[in-house]
């Protein structure tokens, strides 16, 4: 009897330490887990592209980049597998017409953050060699000046996909563009997009 008694006792520790267990493994599991990285001073929260129809051969990647210290970086380039080459981009407003251009570097104020968005700032998958599907990921390598290198997972959301873009800023599809024809405004008839 006694002996039953003070095992209760112990069965109550098992089943505590069990949930307990279980809790750091969902945590593990856990989106916020899964979708962020660190790399030095700065955070890269949740990295997600567009799904890509038919045969758009172009993708575009995007997040949050937040800089906790008290030094400027900047994204000075990014490579992936899952495309022939990979470029920084931005979309600039020329007398109406809404551009795209190759930038050479995106800037993460100390303190502050770069936003990678829908019709601002993305990394470009150029030559895409099979489509981005829809709850799929993919890896991408994002080189800082001062961080250095990291490798993040982009989940592949769907091909409308806006993220949290607030409703008064333009919306552009990727999936759908040509790039080979988009004004990137330092080529000239007869150029390569690719940089020598």
């Amino acid at each position: 009897m006694n002996h039953r008694i003070a095992s209760i006792p112990y069965r109550f520790a098992l089943l505590r330490y069990g949930f307990l267990a279980l809790g750091i493994l969902f945590a593990a599991l856990s989106p916020a887990a899964a979708d962020d990285a660190k790399l030095g001073d700065l955070m890269l929260d949740s990295p997600w592209a567009r799904a890509t129809p038919g045969a758009a051969k172009n993708g575009a990647a995007f997040m949050v980049i937040h800089n906790q210290g008290t030094t400027a970086d900047r994204l000075v380039s990014a490579a992936s597998d899952v495309s022939a080459r990979v470029e920084l981009h931005t979309h600039i407003n020329n007398d109406g017409v809404m551009q795209m251009r190759e930038v050479d570097g995106i800037d993460v104020p100390a303190g502050g953050r770069a936003e990678l968005k829908p019709g601002s700032f993305h990394v470009m998958m150029m030559g895409l060699k099979a489509p981005l599907k829809e709850g799929e990921s993919f890896p991408l390598t994002l080189t800082f000046e001062n961080a250095g290198s990291t490798t993040v997972e982009v989940k592949i959301e769907s091909v409308g996909a806006m993220g949290s873009m607030s409703s008064g800023e333009m919306k552009m599809d990727h999936g759908h563009m040509d790039h080979g024809h988009t004004d990137h405004g330092t080529m000239k008839d007869g150029e390569s997009h690719t940089k020598n």
